[in-house]
């Protein structure tokens, strides 16, 4: 089996934000998990260099916008770097590889017939790089950018979206989990039910862009080259090798819902223009706001993930953005929230469970924990708590829910830690006749540790193996160990280090 995952690919505009941060961490807490269950995973994600704010962000700057975009990349690489999120490949539509598959994609859109020229007059928002219809605005403005919309009157070539609503419809109607939450589908099948437009594929007016192969004079509309990324990245990502066999049509896409109509509707409909088949999924979250405003860098109130790694760390952003809000619903975060995350669950909930548990083991047990006859698989509760949980995160990961599968992983977390308070292994190591289930209590608790480190792998990918390695156990961080009763014999175990010190810098 293989899984391909795809973020957007980010405007280089201006440096990375907590949003962007938002839906890289979400991609690659589910890839991981993936490749947990031994799937053969592709990981993309990238920057879209040729949009009209791009260009006008480097003439403001005096600077050729390859220049331009060449200085501002390396910002863009370093986010999942610094994320512990590790793409398969990074994307840039500037890549001459890129270019050249978006001239033979769009060649063969001409070629079936379903491209004309015509006068485009109309509304253009450059925040949102799209055209905009009257009824649209707000007060004569972009909703999401506050801003007043350009007029632009030129001659373009237009794609026939039009032709192609019947067949969007049947295929929505065929695929009812094509476009996942439920919500996004219908809002996407209702968009398209609604009449479909001819749209804009080129520009005549701004030079920096790939030109079209039938008119060199124009350059691609920058949605008719970013979608294409997708496909593009597979044919050069491994020099040598044409990755789409393998990896397409499986592909699933993942982006927040302002662009949900390029998506979900532009892209199968040029998909199958160009004689290819769909990918298999979409997945449109919600907006990560701050302060009920959608983060963004026209409205100023971005925040800069590295930043907030400088003072927490990876995982704890990662896991804050997992936990923050519900993935796929809109939901008000506070930065605060961080910290309180960092201390209460990481620190205290996990944290605390394994410098427990290992000192114990260490002071108790002399560092050696391990099977042995009337020690393990005794404590059915447990057992079955694991088994629930295990199921839960397998479903809820099938569908993207990455926030409720780590709540689920949670529960277990917290169950471990009533276990700590209700047995009290102190007070049993005071009677030497519960030895026996001293010994069971802690095999208990750290069998429990271990398995959670491997569920929680995919989202403390730094953190994971610390506690797998305090406990003398295997780095194999394969899914099926998320098990019950798997503890491994080891020696030599001392009380760990907090995972998440106690911070003494001020909040970000």
């Amino acid at each position: 089996m293989t899984y391909f995952l795809s973020t957007p690919i980010y405007y280089v505009n201006s440096t990375p934000h907590i949003g962007h941060a938002y839906t890289t961490c979400a991609a690659d807490i589910l890839v991981r998990h993936m490749a947990q269950r031994g799937e053969e995973t592709f990981f993309l994600t990238g920057v879209d260099e040729h949009a009209t704010k791009v260009f006008r962000v480097a003439e403001e700057l005096g600077l050729a916008p390859q220049a331009y975009t060449d200085q501002i990349v390396g910002a863009w690489r370093d986010l999942p770097a610094r994320l512990n999120a590790k793409p398969d490949f990074f994307i840039r539509t500037s890549d001459e590889g890129h270019k050249v598959f978006v001239r033979e994609f769009l060649q063969k859109i001409y070629d079936n017939g379903d491209v004309y020229e015509d006068v485009y007059s109309g509304l253009y928002c450059v925040g949102c790089e799209e055209f905009k219809t009257e009824d649209s605005l707000v007060d004569g403005k972009c909703p999401i950018h506050d801003r007043v919309p350009e007029q632009i009157e030129e001659k373009n070539y237009f794609f026939r979206l039009s032709a192609y609503q019947d067949r969007l419809l049947a295929y929505y109607d065929a695929h009812p989990d094509w476009v996942l939450p439920d919500f996004r589908f219908n809002e996407a099948r209702s968009f398209i039910a609604g009449g479909l437009q001819d749209f804009s594929i080129s520009r005549a007016g701004q030079p920096w862009g790939i030109p079209l192969p039938w008119d060199e004079s124009q350059v691609a509309y920058v949605w008719a080259d970013a979608l294409i990324n997708y496909l593009s990245a597979l044919t050069y990502a491994r020099p040598g090798e044409d990755l789409r066999d393998t990896f397409w049509p499986g592909a699933r896409h993942l982006m927040a819902k302002d662009i949900i109509r390029f998506h979900c509707v532009y892209w199968p409909a040029m998909l199958m223009a160009a004689g290819y088949e769909l990918p298999q999924q979409i997945f449109v979250h919600g907006y990560l706001l701050l302060d009920d405003k959608k983060i963004s860098k026209s409205l100023g109130n971005v925040v800069d993930p590295l930043d907030l790694i400088d003072i927490y760390g990876a995982d704890p952003v990662r896991y804050w953005c997992a936990r923050a809000v519900t993935f796929g619903q809109d939901g008000s975060a506070s930065i605060d929230g961080i910290r309180e995350r960092y201390e209460r669950e990481l620190g205290n909930d996990l944290g605390n469970l394994l410098s427990r548990t290992t000192a114990m083991i260490a002071k108790y047990l002399g560092g050696a924990i391990g099977p042995k006859e009337g020690v393990t698989g005794t404590n059915t509760t447990l057992a079955n708590e694991v088994a629930v949980m295990r199921d839960g995160v397998l479903a809820d990961l099938d569908r993207f829910d990455i926030t409720s599968a780590v709540d689920k992983i949670w529960l277990v977390v917290r169950a471990l830690n009533r276990y700590v308070t209700e047995s009290a292994p102190w007070e049993m190591a005071k009677d030497e006749t519960k030895a026996a289930a001293l010994e069971g209590v802690l095999y208990d608790l750290a069998d429990g540790l271990r398995l959670v480190a491997v569920a929680l792998a995919a989202y403390l990918p730094e953190t994971a193996p610390k506690i797998l390695t305090a406990l003398g156990q295997s780095d194999d961080l394969s899914f099926d160990r998320v098990a019950y009763g798997q503890l491994v014999a080891a020696t030599g175990i001392e009380g760990a280090a907090p995972l998440f010190p106690r911070l003494e810098t001020p909040d970000a």
